[in-house]
């Protein structure tokens, strides 16, 4: 995705040579934050937007979102509902004016099931930013990445509506996903590698042996050989090596903490995933059916138990939110 060329032994901080080889992305829904990593783009979810929620630089955004759900009509629970996603385009609105280019906002996990509400759901919060003035050309909307989730994205994508497939862990998925020719994946690297660790018992791998750095590896020699234009965006990093690993790769979203270890750091940068079509030997283009799909997701207990889990914290993290703003409703 990135158009620079190769970085230098001269380049300066080990970010500033990572940025010429991957768009960076902030891993954050704190503005502070981002205005100061000055990352490309930034992605959000529940459990960002929660946290930052709850902190006093936010009060007005949170009081904002307040005062637009009370003065709608319905039960506590639908407008605390209201107030939730209100609070999300806030923050997602804020987001834009502080990067150049995308901001992810994601849908409520709840509906990962449910192709026509996550349908309506990404309509809705690209009519919402619209009345907060922000153009549907800086949103990406954010789907967990389920048969019923990715058949949502590509009606949304054919309308214009731009999405980011989440919680991906498996090549299927991701197959699945570029088949519905959506605009950017999101392959999970630190909870591939969470996993293999628990069930392999090992305490640390080099990122050359990383489970979840091989997985994205996959993934992107799989888009690049059957030339599939959607972007693949690395994240859910443990450490600088995962990420370093992957430099390359179209996207990468990191953790400030992770942003500032790279920021620091004098060591030398390469790439390590090649952009052209003849990485590795890739398998050929799967073309999955529902079945197939969900086959592939059974028979592969880390993708379906990571999968499951993701949408689980994702859905409680916003109940938590929900339940925040609702307990505050005048």
């Amino acid at each position: 995705m990135s158009s620079n060329p190769e970085p230098n032994a001269s380049a300066t901080s080990s970010l500033a040579q990572l940025r010429r080889l991957s768009t960076i992305v902030a891993d954050t829904g704190e503005i502070d934050q981002i205005k100061r990593l000055q990352p490309t783009d930034a992605t959000t979810n529940p459990s960002l937007v929660l946290a930052a929620a709850q902190q006093p630089d936010y009060a007005h955004l949170v009081e904002a979102a307040l005062d637009y759900a009370a003065g709608g009509s319905g039960s506590r629970e639908q407008r605390a509902d209201r107030a939730v996603d209100r609070l999300m385009l806030l923050f997602g609105r804020e987001i834009t004016q502080v990067i150049p280019r995308h901001v992810s906002t994601e849908v409520d996990a709840h509906l990962s099931f449910d192709t026509a509400a996550t349908i309506d759901k990404g309509r809705a919060l690209i009519a919402g930013y619209d009345e907060l003035g922000v153009g549907r050309e800086r949103i990406l909307v954010k789907i967990a990445a389920t048969w019923a989730g990715i058949r949502a994205a590509s009606v949304l994508e054919a309308e214009g509506i731009r999405c980011n497939m989440t919680l991906i862990f498996s090549l299927a998925q991701a197959a699945a996903c570029f088949d519905a020719g959506v605009t950017l994946i999101s392959p999970f690297v630190g909870r591939i590698t969470d996993w293999y660790k628990q069930h392999e018992g090992v305490g640390h791998y080099p990122a050359e042996s990383d489970p979840g750095v091989a997985s994205v590896r996959r993934i992107h020699a799989y888009a690049r050989a059957h030339a599939f234009p959607t972007w693949v965006m690395g994240a859910s990093f443990r450490n600088v090596d995962q990420a370093l690993a992957l430099a390359g790769a179209d996207l990468l979203t990191l953790s400030p903490a992770l942003l500032d270890e790279l920021d620091a750091s004098q060591a030398a940068v390469t790439r390590a995933i090649d952009t052209g079509a003849g990485e590795g030997v890739a398998q050929p283009r799967m073309g999955l059916r529902h079945a197939d799909f969900e086959l592939a997701l059974v028979q592969d207990a880390m993708a379906s138990e990571k999968l499951a889990e993701g949408i689980r914290r994702f859905a409680a993290d916003q109940n938590r939110l929900r339940q925040l703003l609702g307990e505050r409703l005048k």
